[in-house]
């Protein structure tokens, strides 16, 4: 395998770091900088105008970051390292991590500083910033990119009964609609603020045929069977992110709170059922790898190109769909329907 190939993509809320300047302390009318200038007890307001903007990041089988095509921010093509992992306390509330992205010109000089912030940041509240750190960001930036279920959510196993997610441990069998019974090799789980872009999703029971309510992070690949194909996607085998199915209603955002994240890793990416919904389970890319504990990527096969688990390959489990598509208030029903005639 080529380690140039990108092997997968995401897209996260950022904000130039123009748009967040101290305005009292040593760094006073800097913008936000490199981690090793950064002074704490600084204190950083961020602009009124000041809007989150999509930076695209590309991950590569050799491990690199670089800014993705789709993007609003940034360079396409440009390296990206992730310098820092930030914590601000606002006058009033609860502390927002932020993670400090740069990206390189190439001649691998600073041409941009971007932060990434793991809650909604507002405009001009005086946000003092208690922590710099460096080691925990790869870890952090990880488990909010994993696709997670929540703790309680039903898995069914090789033997057709439920199991909440949390009591799985290695070695249980569970049923994939793809490959038969497999054998699970990890459980891991994270809690995280359950806000913007880390806010789960709750799918009411029923409104895709679902056994109870499923709670899945926002990117989590649900797979629906379409018997009649009510919404034009040209194939009877589609995925469909949690987020493009909010409608208000019977999909909506959790917004609030913290949220119990579990993820559940086999040997290859499958096909699972969540309280009888056919959902994906986690799969490891250079970004999310780090999620794992160390020992276990070590006896996987480490960082480089062929560790496993792969990579799923586009198609492998059906077309996924974009919002394009599901961008109408009926898009849930219509999907339900398409799986019942």
């Amino acid at each position: 395998m080529d380690p140039s190939l990108t092997s997968s993509h995401a897209a996260l809320p950022a904000y130039p770091a123009a748009d967040f300047c101290a305005a009292y302390g040593a760094c006073m009318g800097d913008p936000l900088g490199l981690l090793e200038d950064l002074v704490l007890d600084d204190i950083y307001v961020l602009a009124q105008s000041a809007r989150p903007r999509r930076l695209g990041i590309a991950a590569h089988h050799d491990g690199r970051l670089t800014v993705d095509q789709n993007t609003q921010l940034g360079t396409p093509g440009a390296t990206l390292h992730l310098d820092g992992l930030l914590t601000v306390m606002p006058d009033s509330g609860t502390n927002v991590e932020i993670l400090l992205v740069v990206e390189a010109d190439s001649d691998g000089y600073v041409a941009e500083i971007f932060l990434l912030p793991l809650a909604p940041l507002l405009p001009q509240v005086n946000y003092t910033l208690v922590s710099a750190e460096r080691e925990p960001a790869r870890r952090k930036l990880a488990q909010s990119a994993c696709v997670s279920f929540t703790r309680g959510t039903r898995i069914t196993l090789a033997t057709g009964a439920q199991c909440p997610i949390e009591d799985l441990a290695p070695g249980d069998r569970v049923l994939t609609r793809d490959a038969g019974v497999q054998q699970v090799r990890w459980v891991g789980q994270s809690t995280l603020r359950a806000v913007g872009n880390l806010a789960p999703i709750l799918i009411r029971e029923g409104a895709l045929n679902n056994a109870r309510d499923l709670v899945v992070s926002p990117n989590h690949r649900l797979m629906v069977y379409q018997r009649s194909d009510e919404i034009g996607a040209g194939a009877p085998e589609i995925l469909v992110r949690a987020r493009d199915l909010v409608n208000g209603n019977s999909v909506v955002v959790l917004d609030g709170g913290f949220v119990d994240y579990v993820q559940i890793l086999f040997d290859s990416h499958h096909i699972i059922y969540a309280e009888g919904i056919a959902a994906e389970t986690t799969f490891l890319d250079p970004v999310t790898r780090p999620a794992l504990p160390e020992d276990l990527r070590i006896c996987r096969g480490g960082e480089g190109a062929g560790a496993w688990p792969g990579i799923p390959q586009p198609g492998a489990h059906g077309l996924e769909v974009g919002r394009a598509l599901l961008n109408r208030p009926d898009a849930v029903k219509l999907l339900k329907r398409a799986s019942l005639r």
